[in-house]
């Protein structure tokens, strides 16, 4: 963490000094907005806090409930979500207070006797070691209390401005904020009042009856599985021995539960099947109590109990898929000929069973993918033409996820009986557990991802999935870190550069490897060529502000001669230009990062976008093909300090 560049600080380092709209945050809702975000569920946070590292951007959150969230429908962590967490800076907190999941068992119809269940199989979580962050439960409430409290910290002092609801929106396409939005105040002094503000982007985050969604001309399609499931958080007795499992439980007497274990040892989920429901049924199963969800519990749990002290939370619903053909207001003919205004997120566009525990997980990585190009965007960085791949990343993404739905909530519907394959539920769960996990994502090649040609450079950094992390030595402190984990959700691109064979020699001044060395040329030519990326870097700004450079040498860190690294890897930071020495790598002799990743030893050049996910592989020599990848995201003629 990097915070004495300024000056010394002495207080909580996680508190960014205030800056732009920081500096004197009004605590009203202004008349006009850059951003604005309706509803502050996770796919809302996530984008506000993002935005909240570009204080020349005014961004506000508007909610209709009149504070916090106290209690959360979703609750599940994929290890995808941990990591973007860590970029947030709360992982290793959030990890402390969540449940863990680290295998899941599987009950079945007892043979001997089927109106019993008995446990068939167990399954380890994570076999194939996808990932070092582990599988969480925790409430959503929780997720969203550490985003809020990381906009809170951040230079522009965000937070949610609670009671106020989203009535509608008109895009004018006049002006600097060419979308009037109507708002009502549900809270509050100005109780039941309308309020109007005018904003130059507005994001739905509001929810699977979103009325942005509405307002732009979007509908929800697909289908209703006809099949219903009672839902509970409850504090029990019970001697069901696997209560503090994930428990896929299949019962012979008419039923299945999905059991979530919860935070706290004592808390857990129930998703209790309620079986088929009658097409003419219009919604009279919600209706079904919460003692009725218990005693069904106890049918499907026989021989063994539940006793029900407390009840949380509980709901009833019916399965569906649903998505929308856009998650942006441009209409289809419109495409090419303006770029959007108002995007949808979350699951205002996309809809699907909770029993994979997708919903927030995929929601969050909508934000991610949205808030750093709306930054970009309206602090000059990128054209807008950038804000056009939002809907064509995300929406191939979430019918991935509904098919993906719709498989397992179905075997999780069906009868014992109904299998060809009695271990076909766990082979499923075993054989998938990358999807669910968040690592399936690939964005296919576009302005911002770049076609697979240098791939063989680096395999295990697929260009267009997200930068798998792994171990690495910190060169100036000898500390053994995860790569990965060193970029923080800061809004920059990242470019590691991983080195050719020859090591920084030791006695040169200059500061430039041994003669020759590809990553020494690409050294001086990021750092001083007019058609290097930097080069589009503010005026007065610090020379890592738009791109963060890392290198990684090949050799041990005992073998690194750090005054010799080029200056591009050691960037001047601050009022007072202090070097920077925490982008200099080494290889780890028991976790080699070029063995692990499958690193060419002539070189490569990793290019990964500000939300993780690669973007491009090169070869070191190759840096007129960087400098044309780059020169559509980037606006250079806007040189002033942002």
């Amino acid at each position: 963490m990097q915070f004495h560049h300024h000056g010394y600080v002495s207080g909580d380092p996680r508190v960014q000094p205030a800056a732009g709209v920081g500096v004197d945050r009004p605590m009203q809702l202004p008349d006009e907005v850059d951003v604005l975000i309706v509803g502050s569920g996770p796919a809302g946070m996530l984008t506000a806090a993002q935005l909240s590292q570009f204080p020349g951007v005014t961004t506000r959150i508007v909610e209709r409930r009149g504070g916090r969230l106290a209690i959360g429908q979703a609750d599940g962590i994929q290890a995808r979500s941990v990591e973007t967490f860590q970029a947030f800076g709360f992982a290793e907190r959030i990890i402390a207070e969540a449940y863990r999941i680290t295998e899941m068992a599987f009950w079945k119809p007892d043979p001997a006797d089927p109106s019993r269940i008995h446990r068939s199989a167990r399954a380890v979580d994570d076999p194939a070691g996808i990932s070092e962050f582990p599988h969480l439960i925790v409430n959503q409430a929780r997720v969203l209390d550490y985003f809020s409290e990381f906009m809170a910290n951040s230079p522009s002092r965000m937070s949610p401005d609670y009671g106020l609801e989203f009535r509608g929106l008109e895009v004018t396409g006049e002006g600097e904020y060419p979308v009037t939005v109507t708002l009502l105040h549900t809270a509050g002094p100005d109780e039941g009042q309308e309020r109007t503000v005018r904003a130059k982007y507005v994001v739905g985050a509001d929810g699977a009856r979103s009325k942005v969604r509405e307002s732009i001309g979007c509908t929800l399609a697909g289908d209703q599985a006809n099949h219903a499931w009672g839902v509970m958080d409850v504090l029990a007795v019970t001697d069901f021995p696997d209560i503090r499992l994930k428990c896929a439980i299949q019962s012979g007497r008419g039923g299945s539960i999905l059991l979530i274990p919860r935070e706290g040892g004592h808390l857990f989920r129930m998703y209790v099947d309620l079986g088929e429901v009658d097409p003419k049924d219009k919604g009279a199963v919600r209706n079904t109590t919460i003692e009725q969800i218990i005693a069904k519990a106890n049918e499907i749990l026989h021989p063994y109990t539940l006793d029900v002290r407390n009840v949380a939370w509980h709901s009833v619903y019916e399965v569906g898929h649903r998505l929308t053909d856009r998650f942006d207001d441009v209409l289809p003919e419109q495409r090419g000929t303006r770029t959007p205004r108002v995007f949808i997120t979350g699951d205002a566009c996309h809809t699907h069973s909770a029993k994979a525990g997708q919903g927030m997980n995929v929601s969050m990585q909508d934000g991610f993918n949205l808030g750093w190009k709306l930054g970009h965007v309206l602090e000059g960085r990128s054209p807008e033409s950038l804000l056009s791949t939002y809907s064509a990343e995300r929406q191939v993404i979430a019918k991935n996820l509904i098919d993906f739905d719709k498989e397992w909530s179905t075997l999780m519907a069906k009868k014992p009986e109904e299998f060809e394959n009695p271990s076909e539920l766990e082979d499923f769960y075993v054989s998938t557990a990358e999807f669910p996990a968040g690592f399936m994502t690939q964005y296919a090649p576009s302005m911002l991802i770049g076609g697979p040609a240098h791939q063989d450079l680096a395999t295990g950094f697929t260009i267009g999935k997200r930068f798998k992390s792994a171990p690495v030595v910190r060169v100036c402190d000898t500390n053994p870190v995860h790569l990965g984990h060193q970029a923080k959700a800061d809004g920059r691109w990242r470019i590691y550069v991983f080195a050719d064979a020859a090591a920084p020699q030791a006695g040169q001044s200059t500061g430039q490897q041994s003669a020759g060395s590809p990553a020494a040329e690409f050294a001086d030519w990021i750092a001083n060529a007019p058609d290097s990326p930097l080069a589009a870097t503010p005026e007065g700004a610090d020379r890592d502000a738009w791109f963060d450079v890392k290198v990684i040498y090949q050799q041990d860190h005992t073998n690194i001669d750090i005054g010799a690294v080029p200056a591009a890897f050691k960037p001047q930071v601050g009022p007072f230009q202090l070097t920077y020495l925490e982008n200099v790598y080494a290889t780890d002799p028991t976790a080699d990062i070029f063995e692990l990743r499958g690193i060419d030893r002539g070189g490569a050049v990793v290019v990964v976008r500000p939300d993780q996910y690669v973007a491009n592989v090169l070869p070191l020599t190759a840096t007129p093909e960087l400098a044309e990848f780059f020169a559509p995201l980037l606006r250079t003629g806007q040189r002033e300090a942002v």
